[in-house]
């Protein structure tokens, strides 16, 4: 079972993030877990305490679906529909897939570690306390998604899009961010210091309430410059 993390990471403890609200992390402790026995994942379906590991969910309909201190681990899930579902007090580890739907879905206290996806769709989703660690994802829709106390840690964000989402105590850290979109979000507390690079395809003029470095703004200059209509010569 999950309990809580109280306050920031190391480095807002230390100091080092006073201008920005940090991240709460999570702290997952997951009970001993029985092995799930199958053989498909049923709509509205309650798991509790399971294991899934190294399984092919590949299309499976799990939507409404509730996840309770439950591992998934090397599954796939190329298509799986879990809209609405909730994952609470969770590890997933190096999942894999294309097109997953998790729109409208519910993450509190989740690990998501070493993911490989493609096109994941989380519109409409709520993610609180969650740590995205390492791994790669392509094409992450988040629109309109609500992310409170996330943290982007030593992954590849490849055109992620938050357009219309709202985002607060949001770290990225270590973490590439290629195309973003966050045109129509609302940034609170949005730490973007971490991203290396940090390349906003749209929405720049939505980045108030993010903190970035004086390195990333003068990367950004020539693209702030163009949306604000200042022509840069000499």
């Amino acid at each position: 079972m999950v309990r809580r993390a109280a306050g920031g990471g190391p480095a807002e403890r230390a100091g080092v993030r006073a201008a920005v609200r940090g991240a709460r992390r999570p702290e997952v402790r997951l009970p001993a877990l029985e092995p799930w026995a199958g053989p498909e994942l049923e709509p509205n379906g309650d798991y509790d305490g399971l294991e899934f590991r190294d399984l092919d969910l590949a299309g499976q309909d799990g939507r409404g679906a509730r996840f309770m201190d439950c591992a998934l681990t090397g599954c796939v899930v190329d298509g799986t529909a879990l809209g609405r579902a909730r994952v609470l007090d969770s590890v997933l580890t190096g999942l894999r897939g294309v097109g997953t739907q998790f729109a409208e879905a519910t993450f509190r206290d989740v690990e998501l570690a070493d993911p490989r996806l493609g096109g994941t769709q989380l519109h409409g989703a709520v993610l609180e306390r969650v740590v995205i660690r390492g791994g790669k994802i392509d094409y992450l829709n988040l629109r309109e998604a609500r992310l409170k106390d996330v943290v982007f840690e030593s992954c590849v964000l490849v055109e992620p899009d938050f357009a219309g989402a709202r985002l607060e105590r949001v770290e990225f850290t270590d973490c590439a961010l290629r195309g973003a979109d966050f045109g129509g979000a609302t940034l609170t507390d949005v730490d973007l210091r971490g991203a290396a690079p940090l390349d906003v395809a749209r929405g720049l003029d939505r980045l108030s309430g993010a903190v970035i470095s004086t390195g990333q703004l003068l990367d950004l200059a020539p693209a702030l410059a163009a949306g604000l209509g200042i022509r840069v010569e000499g």
